[in-house]
């Protein structure tokens, strides 16, 4: 039954997963960096808020989606 759920080999290339994660990230960069800003009101700590928590956030979510890439469960197989 788990041979069904998890596949041994990466249903996407791991550049993909890559570059897939940084432009997330970076679009997630403006969107906290703009929500700090409006919570502390001064634009170095808002940059500061906003790098920190992306850089951790970046690698646990590319960590996420290599996880998810070894699970069949729920994909289409190709015809």
């Amino acid at each position: 039954m788990l041979d069904d759920v998890v596949s041994r080999s990466a249903l996407q290339a791991r550049k993909r997963a890559l570059v897939k994660t940084l432009c997330y990230r970076l679009f997630m960069i403006l969107i906290t960096t703009m929500v700090a800003w409006a919570v502390v009101g001064e634009v170095g700590a808002a940059l500061n808020i906003g790098i920190a928590t992306n850089v951790v956030k970046t690698g646990t979510y590319y960590l996420y989606e290599r996880t998810w890439d070894h699970i069949s469960w729920g994909v289409s197989a190709s015809t």
